[in-house]
């Protein structure tokens, strides 16, 4: 009990932050349905002071919005005899299947290389490269592929002086989530950094969930995988047969 007490007055006497997020979402809920071609996630929040606002360094906020992690395979193509042949393979272990970053400023000015590394925020950072063979000397190689494929599809951004921050205390910002989302929760996280330190963190969800049709056939394709297979055989020769009367009757 005595070492209970000494720790209960430990915590009591903890100064409070000087600056702490105040956070808020423009809807905390995405549906994805058969006409979902991608939506906006409005973040926004505030600084809440116990102090005045300090004079230098200035006020930095981070946003970061990562989708359910997978397992990823990416596979090294080169050409033999003429043909595109895979060789190496590296599995990459709990990649975000969507990982957006948005900054006041550039991510380099706002962060600390050790604050990234404690945090996990950049997007290498965010992913852990694991499983490569002892004969591939160049495994980052993989993961900085799976960066450039998942970038180009929109599903990793770094957004860059995106974030609006009025008199050192207003916030906000708009994450862009593309139409091929993994149902499942989007972990936020909102830092405030001075310096490239963090000062602050906050931590909240965004889930994204599949409705009508789209969850009736992901309900189906999970759990009666032989239905799924045999429906989807059915359609494909009926939109076959379909195809080939109409092109019988333009000839007719």
């Amino acid at each position: 009990m005595r070492y209970l007490a000494a720790f209960l007055i430990f915590i009591l006497t903890l100064p409070a932050l000087a600056e702490e997020v105040v956070l808020g979402l423009s809807k905390d809920t995405v549906s994805i349905d058969t006409s979902f071609d991608g939506s906006e996630i409005l973040i926004f929040g505030a600084v809440k002071r116990e102090a005045p606002i300090p004079a230098e360094p200035r006020l930095q906020v981070i946003v970061t919005v990562s989708g359910p992690s997978e397992e990823v395979v990416v596979r090294r193509k080169e050409k033999r005899l003429g043909i595109w042949v895979n060789t190496d393979a590296v599995e990459v272990d709990r990649a975000p299947s969507f990982y957006a970053v948005s900054t006041s400023t550039l991510l380099g000015l706002s962060l600390t290389d050790t604050e990234d590394l404690r945090h996990r925020v950049s997007i290498p950072r965010a992913i852990r490269s694991v499983g490569a063979p002892d004969t591939i000397a160049d495994a980052t190689k993989f993961t900085d592929a799976l960066i450039r494929i998942k970038s180009k599809a929109n599903q990793y951004q770094l957004n860059e002086g995106t974030i609006s921050i009025d008199e050192q205390t207003l916030f906000r910002t708009a994450i862009k989530l593309p139409a091929a989302l993994t149902e499942g929760d989007y972990k936020t996280r909102i830092f405030l950094t001075r310096g490239g330190n963090v000062i602050s963190k906050y931590e909240t969800s965004i889930y994204v969930r599949k409705v009508g049709l789209e969850r009736w056939l992901f309900k189906l394709s999970r759990e009666n995988a032989l239905i799924y297979g045999l429906m989807s055989l059915a359609i494909a020769i009926s939109a076959g047969w379909l195809a080939s009367a109409v092109f019988r009757i333009f000839r007719a």
